[in-house]
């Protein structure tokens, strides 16, 4: 086999080399796209007293707060039926968390907090859509509730997602730019491959 013929074929295993990790990519993008809600489901959703910095800051302090609790609660249940049980039964302990964050920031707003049939906007998340409608859901409202709104899933957890921007928030010790173990494995299958082709030649 002459030098030219080897050098065509280097190229080719080279662009067909390329192209498959383009394919296992898109693969593994598509098997990690957005995720969809379940039709039985509980949400979260915050309602801020305006679209002020200060307020907004307070919206996610109570966030913090009673997302971190009621992860607490919910984290060992398997059925709908006993998170709403559960839920239902604490409504006054989520209030009380609410009012304890505005209390330690000097905030005088009030809190209302329902548990049932709630209004959702339609969200865009990646490429897909998040339609408005009447869920079941806590809505905690401070002030006036009259800025932007925080929501999540609660149960089953899904609260690792910020629907109010469409961002994935990453989990401590994530990094967005690292590739996954699935991502690596792909590359380096390819890789081998590669090599032991070109030992046939």
């Amino acid at each position: 086999m002459t030098k030219r013929n080897q050098a065509i074929i280097f190229i080719i295993l080279l662009l067909i080399g390329a192209n498959l990790i383009q394919v296992f990519d898109r693969a593994i993008a598509e098997a990690n796209g957005p995720v969809v809600i379940p039709d039985e489901a509980i949400r979260l959703r915050i309602l801020a007293n305006s679209n002020s910095d200060e307020d907004q800051a307070l919206k996610r302090k109570v966030r913090d707060a009673v997302n971190a609790e009621i992860t607490t609660w919910v984290e060992d249940l398997t059925s709908i039926e006993a998170a709403r049980a559960l839920i239902e039964s604490r409504v006054d302990e989520i209030e009380e968390i609410a009012y304890e964050v505005l209390a330690e920031e000097g905030s005088n707003q009030t809190v209302q907090v329902e548990f049932g049939q709630v209004n959702f906007p339609t969200k865009i998340y990646g490429n897909y859509i998040y339609p408005a409608g009447q869920y079941e859901a806590i809505l905690i409202t401070l002030g006036e509730g009259e800025g932007a709104n925080w929501w999540c899933v609660l149960f089953p957890p899904l609260c690792f997602l910020d629907f109010s921007n469409g961002d994935a928030v990453m989990e401590p010790g994530d990094e967005e730019e690292q590739d996954s173990e699935e991502e690596v494995e792909v590359k380096f299958f390819v890789i081998v491959l590669f090599e032991k082709l070109m030992d046939l030649f």
